[in-house]
This record gives C-alpha cells, sequence and structure tokens, in this order.
C-alpha cells in the first residue's frame, strides 16, 4: 500500500509516490511536566497600567548581535537558493531551509488502515519535524487567492478607515502595526482578527463573558471571502483532528470531544488571523528591526496556514533540550536570538500545519506546540492563519491510551486547563493597550471565567454570570 506524499524543498519541488516506509521516523519530543492552571492574571499583567490610557510598550534593547543574526547562513547547515530557485530567507536571520513532506488530506476519513496509516505518519511527522504541509484541495487554492485578494484591498485602506473596525468585547478586528506584543517588544504584523462572530443579542455577548462579541467587517467585499475559506479551513481542521485520533491509536471522538462541534453549543473557539507584514525598509518605527512576530507558541490545538510567495516563517524542531509549558509560563521570546531555527520556504498550493499548546498538554508531550516567528522580508508578505480550537469553555484533561505516555503520580489529579482562560490571557499579554482589555478588566469581566457555565462545554449563560 501506498500513500501520496509530496516531498518539497530547494532547489525544486518534485511530486512523488512514496512507499510508507520511506517516510523517516523522528526522534522523542520534548517532555516537560505540566501542572495544574490556577485561575489568576497572566504573568507581568498589571490591573492599573491596563487601565491607564496612557499605557505604553516599554522598548527592551536587542541582545548582543550573534551569528545567528547574520545575513549569511553557515555553510554546514544551509544551502542557499539562487534566484530562480525560490523565495529567499529575510534578511539579517540565520536558518536552516526546510524541506518538509506534504501530505493529501481525503475529503472523507474513515478508520480504514490506509487511513489509520496516514494518520500515524502525519503524528510522526510533526513529532520529527514539528510542521508539515497539506496540499491545497481546488476549491481550497480559489479560495485562498479570493481572501488574498481581500486582505490586500483590506490593508491598502486608510488608517483612518481600519482603525474603526475594532470591537471592545472581543478582540476581533483591526490590529495595527506595532500594537501586538510579544515577549514585551511591539511586532510589526499588522493584523485583521476573525473571532467568532456573536451579535449584540447572542445571550453570551449580553452576559459579557470575556471575549464574545461581534467581528467588525469593514464591508461585505472583505466578510465572505474570509468567512468562506475560514469555513473550509474548518472543515479541514475536522478532518485532521480525525486524523490525530487514528494516528494517536485513540478512540473516535477523544480528541474532538474538547471541541464541542456537537450542536450543543457554539462549538470549538475557532479563529483566523489575517496578516501583512511590511517590507523591512518601509515599518513605523515602532518595532523591532527586522521582525514581523516575536519567537511563541500558539494556544490551542493546530494552526493551518497559507503564505503568499515572500516568505518569513521560521520554526523549531521539537528538541528534548527545549522545555516549555506556555499555559504555565509564557514561552513568549522563546530562543528567538539563538541558532536552530528552520526558514520554511513558501511553495505554491500549500497549506502549512503547526501544533499549538493544548495539542501539546492533551497528549503530555508526546506532541509539542511549535515555536515560530516571522522576519520581515524585502518584500511586503501576506499571509492567512486558521485557529482550530477546543470549545472556549473546555477544562481540558491530559488524554490516556494509545501512545500517549502514562500520567507521572504527580499529574494524576491534574485540574486541568481551561481554554477560556488560556486564550484570554494569551490576547491580555499580547494586546496590554488595546481597548477591550482595558474593558474587559475595568468591568470585570475576567472573574466570570471562574463560573461553573463558562467551565461546561455548552452552557448556557445564567443570571449570575453576568456582570
Amino acid at each position: 500500500m501506498k500513500i501520496s506524499v509530496r516531498t518539497t524543498g530547494l532547489p525544486l519541488c518534485r511530486v512523488a509516490t512514496l512507499p510508507v516506509r520511506a517516510v523517516r521516523m523522528m526522534g522523542t519530543a520534548a517532555h516537560v511536566s505540566p501542572g495544574s492552571s490556577p485561575m489568576a492574571m497572566p504573568p507581568r499583567f498589571d490591573i492599573q497600567a491596563a487601565q491607564n490610557t496612557k499605557l505604553r510598550v516599554q522598548p527592551r534593547c536587542p541582545p548582543p548581535r550573534q551569528s545567528a543574526t547574520s545575513t549569511q547562513p553557515a555553510a554546514s547547515t544551509q544551502v542557499q537558493p539562487t534566484a530562480r530557485q525560490g523565495p529567499t530567507m529575510p534578511p539579517g536571520f540565520k536558518a536552516e531551509y526546510g524541506s518538509l513532506p506534504t501530505f493529501t488530506i481525503p475529503e472523507t476519513v474513515t478508520s480504514t488502515p490506509s487511513h489509520v496509516l496516514l494518520g500515524q505518519q502525519i503524528i510522526t511527522a510533526f513529532r520529527r519535524d514539528g510542521i508539515i504541509q497539506i496540499a491545497q484541495s481546488p476549491l481550497q487554492r480559489k479560495l485562498w487567492q479570493a481572501a488574498q485578494a481581500a486582505s490586500r484591498r483590506f490593508f491598502a485602506k486608510s488608517p483612518e478607515e481600519k482603525a474603526v473596525c475594532v470591537d471592545s468585547q472581543s478582540y476581533a478586528g483591526y490590529i495595527a502595526s506595532g500594537e501586538e506584543v510579544t515577549d514585551g517588544i511591539a511586532d510589526y504584523s499588522e493584523i485583521f482578527t476573525i473571532t467568532k462572530d456573536f451579535d449584540m443579542g447572542n445571550a453570551r455577548v449580553r452576559a459579557k463573558w470575556p471575549c464574545h462579541g461581534p467581528v467588525p467587517w469593514p464591508d461585505v467585499e472583505m466578510r465572505e471571502p474570509m468567512m468562506r475559506y475560514k469555513e473550509e479551513l474548518g472543515r479541514e481542521g475536522a478532518r485532521l483532528v480525525r486524523l490525530f485520533e487514528m494516528g494517536l491509536g485513540l478512540e473516535e471522538g477523544e480528541l474532538g470531544k474538547w471541541i464541542g462541534d456537537d450542536g450543543k453549543g457554539p462549538g470549538g473557539w475557532h479563529h483566523a488571523r489575517v496578516l501583512r507584514f511590511p517590507p523591512r525598509n518601509a515599518t513605523n518605527g515602532k518595532g523591532k528591526e527586522g521582525r514581523g512576530i516575536g519567537s511563541h507558541t500558539d494556544y490551542g490545538l493546530l494552526v493551518i496556514s497559507a503564505q503568499d510567495d515572500v516568505g518569513g516563517l521560521f520554526i523549531r524542531r521539537p528538541s528534548q533540550e527545549e522545555k516549555f509549558a506556555n499555559w504555565e509560563k509564557s514561552a513568549a521570546g522563546l530562543k528567538e536570538d539563538d541558532d536552530g531555527w528552520v526558514f520554511i520556504p513558501p511553495v505554491e498550493g500549500t497549506h502549512t500545519v503547526i501544533l499549538g499548546d493544548m495539542m501539546q498538554y492533551l497528549t503530555r508531550n508526546h506532541l509539542v506546540a511549535t515555536p515560530h516567528k516571522v522576519g520581515l522580508n524585502t518584500r511586503e508578505r501576506f499571509a492567512f492563519a486558521y485557529f482550530h480550537e477546543p470549545s472556549f469553555q473546555a477544562v481540558l484533561k491530559p488524554l490516556n491510551g494509545g501512545v500517549i505516555p502514562q500520567a507521572p503520580p504527580a499529574q494524576e489529579k491534574d485540574e486541568g486547563v481551561h481554554y477560556g482562560t488560556h486564550f484570554t490571557n494569551m490576547f491580555i499579554r499580547n494586546y496590554p493597550d488595546r481597548i477591550t482589555t482595558k474593558r474587559l478588566v475595568a468591568e470585570g469581566r475576567y472573574g466570570l471565567l471562574e463560573r461553573p457555565e463558562l467551565r461546561t462545554i455548552g452552557a448556557a449563560p445564567t443570571a449570575e454570570s453576568r456582570v
């Protein structure tokens, strides 16, 4: 039996059908000891400062220049492509050029031996590389092209037009270059965030649940292509979750149950980020030179992304030596200026997929969240990232069975991680100066995250849960 796997790499791309045994096994991923997730404000978060409308991001002096920031790659670890061979790495960075397998995901995932084997191959690739590529279907390619065109139209608008696309209840809408903060340093990324789109009459919005509110779309020309693409990626995310279950040796629904896509509630907290990165020579002076987004891990299950032909994404492979648990202590800024990064050149017609914090937590570090960062290149760059997430109300507990390691005695009474709190903490840290953060704190919304109905998948607001 054969699985269709396309191996992409520089200097050229090839399409091949490889026997299953051709996919390399990888080393063991990093292991940490996650603990409980107590209800507390995020570390270093100052409530009074958040309420202060004059709060400013304090710039941090960059570390001394090291070989990892040189403009030329190390001959022993890199192959520098020529102009004809594809995208080049952003200036000022040193990293290995990544060559990833590209998987084709079936439209319908079943428990057949071939699909179980595909799931196992995907798990192996994640444990080895921390990232995979998936071939876009013809429909996905059209939807990505339409979304990219809508993205270019939106970001070409005037600052005044974009600035009104902000909601004070959710973190949806426009994020100006220099507004997002990673590890206390402003980033140059320019973003439009698409969260769950609840209208003002929704019971959760009326109850002032944190992060719940409408998406402040600028117009229908932006909303329709973005939502069509996001919904299609949601279907792909669901297929991947089923493949993960089979690849990990779990029963159907053991991973999916945390998402809540069963019709009883709003489902998983799936959202997306539409991103623009300015050329490195045309920034606004509000961020760190050359940095689009600083090193971090994402907060949920998995992230499906598309990027244009410019290039800027770097990742770190799983490593025994690099231990982190972002739900316990922020991983922002992790190894940002160290060696060991891998540049992921864009490959036309593919999505990249990385793992988030909750996948690491659920699998007891059998799979680990993928540290990644984005560098500014010599040209403007556009990307789209879809986040396939647990329910906002889910209190996740590590999975048992299959290939997932057994819990050590110290973790047998793990209280779990509340995804809604984890998500809220991440956005508070990233946007301390945003109106949404100030309103969330000023109105006491953060405390609602302790309410039982916010910790039970599918539960509706009660009178007591209103601020």
